[in-house]
């Protein structure tokens, strides 16, 4: 057999754990990332943008999950045989951008930021090698009023994107409370720094794995559904029982209810998922600090996280965000390393149904806390800083699923038809034309005839055409057919003949009326 002569072809085909977003998801995304922008403005906060490598040293070790060789970062080296990496979060580049410009910002200095950011993780259902965050820090500052302002922030977010009050929850707790349980039970000093660090990992997954996946991780270890085994803490069953005792300390069904709040009760309740269903909890954040005080707050270490918790619930209930949309947490530990002090998540709360016809829940769709040694990595003292992220792909999701994201496609431009391909300076005068006035046009830059021509307008979603041929030049007109009415209308015309006498909702008007005529149009279906 002849060897072919045709060239091999490239098979087209997308990276595992990466996705194309079109034009509808794009669209979506940036009106609610101006929804979170005007939020973050209002607390006074200004943007700033890092670039999306870094100097891989810079970035650290902090990822939750290193399952991969070069430790969960895209690495690679430059010229200068220097290691650069794209950054994992927008945290560590941040942190890197205000120790390089510590003198002239000013302190506290309050800033966000949104853009791609990169794992290089395994990749499966919802879990992405890139996907999009959009953060807000404030750094300088000791201060618990910057954690209780962050949680304040959070919140007003949610009800500005349209998330109701009792659909979230700003779950909060504290690091250092979960260290002096480590501390208590004989996991503290540098030796046992690998440790806790799986412990803590282990922890932020029990949303995801529950108590008994939890207990493995804390233990021996896993085995997860594709038969991967993660390897475990190693701890003894009874500091297993400490460490779970603390976490679920919250989420004990003897003090919920199984009913739902009523619609005058949803702001002070919020729903807790146990293995029976859903349980409701009138939310008393100086209850649970007292329980907690009385259980584990023998450690000194302990009972100072304890203290800033108490500040940030008087701060928070004192600005009207007490009762069910801030709740002190204890199983609240976020996976990252670098967090030092108040941890949060927002959780949403509302139930839905997934691609399965399951029940499902979102749940958290943002997380973050205070972070002071990140900074002080750069330089010779320490300096405070606190910020969340949001998972911006995660939340339109919620958003997607709750209504709040419109389904209707957004009017493409108005196509100007090429009829006669010797008089095209004249078409693109006409779109020019459009232009100027601020009306989103195009002329058709294609070979085919009307038939495809008009074919083209109704899949860009064209709210008119504009067309003129030989005919109507000589008269000095044009016709300008409304798409969407001329759809509506032939949809109660069955014959071909009355349909074709009934032009429908086509009309001709002088060359000099063509701007304003089709801005009328456009007005009408925007």
């Amino acid at each position: 057999m002849a060897k072919s002569d045709k060239p091999d072809r490239l098979k087209p085909r997308l990276p595992r754990g990466f996705q194309d977003q079109e034009t509808g998801t794009l669209r979506a995304t940036r009106a609610m990332l101006e929804t979170i922008r005007s939020v973050f403005e209002r607390y006074g906060f200004d943007p700033v943008e890092t670039p999306s490598v870094e100097y891989t040293e810079a970035l650290g070790k902090f990822l939750p999950d290193q399952d991969r060789p070069n430790e969960g970062v895209f690495s690679f080296q430059d010229d200068d045989e220097q290691w650069l990496s794209l950054r994992y979060d927008l945290t560590a580049p941040l942190a890197r951008h205000v120790a390089e410009n510590f003198d002239r910002l000013p302190k506290p200095y309050r800033s966000y930021r949104f853009g791609y950011v990169y794992r290089n993780e395994k990749p499966g259902p919802g879990r992405f090698r890139q996907f999009m965050q959009f953060d807000a820090d404030t750094v300088g500052t000791a201060s618990v009023a910057a954690d209780a302002e962050a949680c304040m922030m959070a919140a007003d977010v949610m009800e500005e994107l349209g998330i109701a009050r009792g659909d979230y929850v700003v779950r909060v707790n504290n690091r250092k409370v979960l260290d002096g349980v480590m501390e208590a039970i004989g996991l503290a000093g540098d030796e046992h720094a690998g440790t806790r660090l799986t412990v803590l990992r282990a922890i932020d997954k029990l949303d995801r794995l529950g108590p008994e996946g939890v207990r493995l991780l804390l233990g021996p270890g896993r085995k997860d559904e594709s038969g991967d085994f993660t390897k475990g803490a190693g701890l003894a069953e009874g500091k297993i029982d400490s460490i779970l005792a603390y976490v679920r300390a919250a989420k004990s069904t003897s003090d919920a209810r199984r009913d739902a709040p009523t619609p005058a009760e949803v702001g002070d309740y919020v729903a807790v998922e146990f293995d029976d269903g859903p349980y409701f909890y009138k939310v008393d954040n100086n209850a649970t600090l007292a329980r907690l005080r009385e259980e584990f707050g023998g450690n000194a270490l302990a009972a100072e996280g304890f203290d800033e918790l108490e500040e940030i619930a008087g701060l928070t209930s004192a600005a009207g965000y007490g009762g069910g949309r801030i709740m002190i947490d204890p199983s609240v530990v976020r996976g990252l390393e670098y967090y030092t002090g108040p941890v949060y998540e927002v959780e949403l709360t509302f139930e839905t149904v997934n691609e399965k016809g399951e029940k499902a829940r979102f749940g958290s769709v943002a997380g973050g806390g205070r972070y002071d040694g990140l900074v002080g990595r750069f330089r010779s003292e320490n300096v405070p800083a606190t910020g969340f992220s949001i998972g911006v792909s995660r939340l339109l999701a919620a958003l997607t699923a709750l209504g709040r994201v419109e389904a209707k496609q957004e009017l493409g431009p108005v196509v100007v038809l090429v009829l006669d391909r010797d008089k095209i300076a004249d078409y693109q005068k006409m779109a020019a034309e459009l232009r100027a006035a601020g009306i989103r046009s195009e002329m058709y830059l294609g070979t085919s005839g009307m038939k495809a021509q008009m074919k083209y307008a109704d899949r860009r979603n064209a709210p008119c055409v504009v067309i003129q041929g030989s005919d109507e030049r000589a008269r000095g007109v044009v016709q300008i057919k409304d798409l969407i009415e001329g759809a509506r209308l032939a949809e109660g015309i069955e014959d071909h003949a009355e349909w074709k006498e009934a032009r429908p909702a086509q009309v001709e008007v002088k060359v000099d009326e063509l701007v304003e005529t089709v801005r009328e149009i456009v007005a009408r279906h925007n």
